[in-house]
């Protein structure tokens, strides 16, 4: 049999073969032989988890604990009481030691004592001045004092607040739970006993026997090293509202 070629036809066989060739080769190198999906698919990446509930305890007269997963705090509403002079305590309880102290708190420091425990805070011991002088010890507590200045929320470390009167540097050290003193009535043992830091020690910077928070170091009135004054120019008007925040630093 013969078969005749026309002239023609051959190029538009040869044209056919290679658009075929052409069209295989574009969709091999797109796509993976064993992936069926489409080559243009992208993972989906995971957004930002959403943050946890924050829950409020209130747990007595301008105390509350703030819970917000496994971090815990404690917060008091306190008020500006004192911007210039020396300073005895950060905070204080209203109508005790507003005379030297920055901040005054209408509170009930039992209430404090325990919202601290709650919080996860291992009260230590106040200072000791015999047979020996011991430092207070207890549970680190971070203090950052949030308030409004020109509108704006404003949160700092409450050391910028405070001063040494010679050197003029911030005050250098965090709190300590120390946990103050439980004094029981000696006429009626039924009573709840007495907690020493409503007598105004409630933060103190300088040692006290009744402190609930006190300075991890030896700050005597007669060191006159470790006296502290107000830092006036960063202190916000009397009766300034003012958050004082607590953070365990508990392991």
């Amino acid at each position: 049999m013969f078969i005749s070629w026309e002239p023609n036809m051959i190029p538009y066989r040869l044209s056919l073969c290679v658009g075929a060739f052409f069209i295989a080769a574009v969709v091999g190198c797109g796509a993976d032989p064993g992936d069926k999906s489409s080559s243009l698919a992208v993972p989906v990446k995971e957004g930002p988890k959403p943050a946890e509930e924050t829950k409020k305890v209130k747990l007595g007269k301008n105390i509350t604990l703030e819970i917000q997963g496994k971090k815990k705090r404690v917060l008091i509403e306190a008020e500006v009481c004192l911007r210039e002079g020396i300073l005895e305590q950060l905070l204080t309880r209203k109508r005790t030691k507003e005379h030297e102290a920055a901040l005054a708190a209408d509170i009930d420091a039992r209430d404090l004592h325990l919202a601290l425990t709650l919080a996860g805070a291992d009260a230590g011991k106040t200072v000791q001045f015999r047979p020996k002088l011991v430092a207070p010890s207890g549970t680190t507590i971070k203090v950052y004092l949030a308030y409004k200045k020109d509108g704006k929320e404003m949160r700092v470390p409450a050391q910028e607040w405070i001063r040494n009167i010679k050197t003029k540097k911030d005050f250098h050290a965090d709190w300590v739970f120390a946990g103050s003193i439980f004094i029981p009535d000696p006429l009626d043992k039924t009573k709840k006993p007495y907690y020493g830091a409503n007598d105004g020690d409630v933060i103190t910077v300088v040692n006290f026997e009744s402190a609930c928070l006190d300075v991890p170091f030896l700050s005597t009135k007669d060191n006159d090293d470790l006296f502290f004054e107000a830092h006036t120019a960063r202190i916000p008007p009397l009766k300034t509202p003012v958050t004082v925040i607590l953070e365990p630093q508990t392991k």
